[in-house]
C-alpha cells in the first residue's frame, strides 16, 4: 500500500498566487524525489467549529484561508528517502522557494493507507 503525507496550513488570502507558485515548484521537487501524486486544495467550505475545526487547528486568522495538501508516495521507505532528498534540494531553500505562510502553524503527518479505492 502507498503512504500519504497530509498538511493543513493557514495562508494569507492575499498570498494565494504566491502559494500557487510555491506549490508548483514544490510539486516538481516532490515528484523528482519519488512522490506519485500531489494535491493542493484552497479552502472553500471550511467552517469554524465550536470544539475543534481545521481553522482552529491552524489558528486561522481573519484574512487567511485554510489550505489542505496531500502527497502520495509508493511506500514509507520511498517517502523517508524522498524527504531527506527534498530537505537537501536547493530548490526548497527559503531563498529559492519561500513559504508564503506562517510555517509554525503548519500541521502535518504521515499516514499508512489502510483502504484505497
Amino acid at each position: 500500500m502507498s503512504y500519504i503525507d497530509g498538511f493543513v496550513a493557514a495562508v494569507p488570502t492575499e498570498n494565494k498566487q504566491l502559494y500557487i507558485e510555491h506549490a508548483k515548484l514544490s510539486f516538481q521537487v516532490f515528484k523528482d524525489h519519488g512522490a506519485l501524486k500531489i494535491t493542493e486544495a484552497w479552502g472553500d467550505d471550511v467552517p469554524d467549529g465550536e470544539v475543534t475545526s481545521l481553522p482552529m487547528a491552524v489558528k486561522c486568522e481573519a484574512g487567511e484561508t485554510v489550505v489542505f495538501s496531500t502527497v502520495v508516495w509508493p511506500s514509507k521507505a520511498v517517502r523517508d528517502a524522498g524527504w531527506q532528498a527534498i530537505m537537501e534540494d536547493p530548490r526548497m531553500h527559503p531563498d529559492q522557494n519561500p513559504m508564503p505562510f506562517d510555517g509554525k502553524r503548519l500541521i502535518y503527518g504521515g499516514f499508512d493507507v489502510i483502504l484505497e479505492g
